[in-house]
């Protein structure tokens, strides 16, 4: 009986040979479990794990996952009524916690240096008939991918993340920590902050950062450099460009084996925007962004003129980028967190410009005529978004520029003082704007933009529902 990958013919000619490479690889027990994942609604991953005998074995028939997984807010809580008829979804198959199958993807096979004789696949969810999930995110970027293709251009992004790493206080955490969510650990801080790239910090911070080096290396991350940044125990890593769905993939796995290489050592990693610790610092997500010419290699954003800071198809699509930036901002910044960091004369951006190396603008242009690597930099993502909803916007937006030919003005080089579009400056407008987008809206599903802001209303709800420590200290003497 034919396979469901060989039913629906989900795999390539790459995909199949990578398969029978790994069927070699399972059956000289190189490793002894397999890990199947699949980047949830959240970007984050979820999955099962198969001894070697049975991931043969399911390899080409995907592994059976409850549909309830879709339907989770960020406290782990399902927010739609999956025992209702229809599960409270807008298409079939997802009522009554039904089962869908996420199919490996024999391309993204990885050994995992931190756990003995592991193995990992990134898979892609797909209903029961084959087609693929309306709620894939992964499939939602491959799309977005995929058109662009069809204008001959490819899509290059280059990873700068900042991120959180403490010293884990609470290592044997009991019951009364459980929840949902569970109380947070407790941890100490393994920098003062503030001495910004300073190599005596750096060096404070080298067991880490060479544990989590080491590690990324094995995966085969392009990690370029690790970095002290201003806040107390914050970090920063970059990587190298890579193309198409690759760069989502790295980061999304990257994210995974540092908070599991640092959780097995004593450390806790975080990807949370603004947490709450003294004289904390936000962190962000910096995306890079180019496209390349499929015919010749060559990077499109690269201008003739020198006086131009990108080619007229750079021009374009940055146009693209500011026409769609409040509409995007949800999928870059989809936490409640995530927009505490939007502050006046930082470093973040507050509304929707660009200008030419200015780290004041939400985009800012880097290099220029003869320059291989000119690209954009979009500066409003936080490190907790979903990487394949915010490099998806970034695709669909440049695209609606480049087939409209839209004009980005020019450069804003006091950032603060130009008049343009404020950005979203809380959870709710962003939500707004998202649904407010048509072309964003359509290009994503309509039905796939409601089911995301219906979850992202349920954590807003619950959380309308707390009373804050501002709150309190706010009204509690006083009235």
């Amino acid at each position: 009986m034919a396979s469901f990958v060989e039913r629906f013919d989900l795999w390539s000619d790459e995909q199949k040979s990578a398969a029978r490479t790994l069927e070699a690889r399972l059956q000289a027990r190189e490793v002894e479990v397999v890990r199947f994942v699949f980047p949830d609604q959240h970007g984050v991953l979820r999955g099962k794990s198969l001894v070697a005998e049975e991931a043969l074995s399911v390899l080409r028939d995907g592994v059976k996952i409850t549909s309830t997984l879709l339907a989770k807010d960020t406290s782990h809580k399902t927010v739609f009524p999956v025992f209702t008829r229809g599960g409270g979804f807008e298409f079939e198959g997802m009522q009554g916690g039904a089962d869908f199958s996420i199919i490996p993807d024999p391309l993204t096979f990885k050994v995992l240096p931190w756990a003995e004789k592991t193995g990992w696949l990134l898979c892609d969810p797909y209903m029961a008939n084959g087609q693929p999930s309306p709620l894939g995110t992964r499939q939602i970027l491959q799309r977005a991918v995929a058109e662009l293709a069809g204008e001959g251009l490819e899509f290059v992004a280059g990873l700068e993340v900042e991120f959180y790493a403490f010293r884990l206080e609470d290592v044997r955490r009991g019951l009364h920590d459980s929840g949902q969510p569970g109380t947070p650990p407790e941890v100490s801080l393994l920098t003062h902050g503030y001495q910004y790239l300073t190599e005596l910090r750096d060096d404070a911070a080298a067991p880490l950062m060479d544990l989590l080096r080491v590690q990324l290396q094995a995966l085969g991350l392009p990690l370029r450099s690790l970095e002290v940044e201003f806040g107390p125990s914050q970090f920063e890593l970059t990587f190298g460009p890579t193309v198409g769905v690759l760069p989502a993939d790295t980061m999304v796995l990257l994210r995974n084996a540092i908070k599991q290489v640092c959780q097995r050592n004593g450390f806790h990693a975080s990807f949370m925007c603004r947490p709450k610790i003294p004289n904390v610092m936000s962190s962000g997500w910096h995306l890079h962004q180019s496209l390349r010419r499929i015919s010749d290699g060559r990077n499109a954003f690269v201008p003739d003129d020198g006086e131009e800071a990108l080619s007229p198809t750079g021009q374009h699509y940055l146009g693209g980028l500011l026409e769609h930036a409040c509409g995007a901002a949800m999928l870059a910044c989809p936490t409640i967190n995530g927009y505490r960091r939007y502050r006046p004369m930082s470093l973040a951006p507050d509304r929707a410009i660009w200008a030419r190396d200015n780290r004041g603008a939400m985009l800012r242009v880097i290099g220029g005529a003869g320059q291989a690597a000119t690209r954009i930099e979009n500066r409003v993502g936080e490190p907790a978004a979903n990487p394949y909803l915010y490099m998806a916007s970034q695709i669909f937006s440049g695209l609606d520029g480049l087939r409209r030919q839209l004009d980005p003005g020019p450069s804003a080089d006091a950032p603060y003082e130009t008049q343009a579009p404020a950005l979203p400056r809380s959870l709710p407008d962003a939500l707004q704007a998202l649904r407010a987008d048509t072309w964003l809206s359509e290009q994503l599903g309509k039905d796939f933009v409601n089911y995301l802001c219906h979850i992202k209303e349920a954590e807003l709800a619950r959380f309308n529902l707390e009373v804050t420590e501002w709150e309190h200290r706010e009204y509690f003497e006083m009235f």
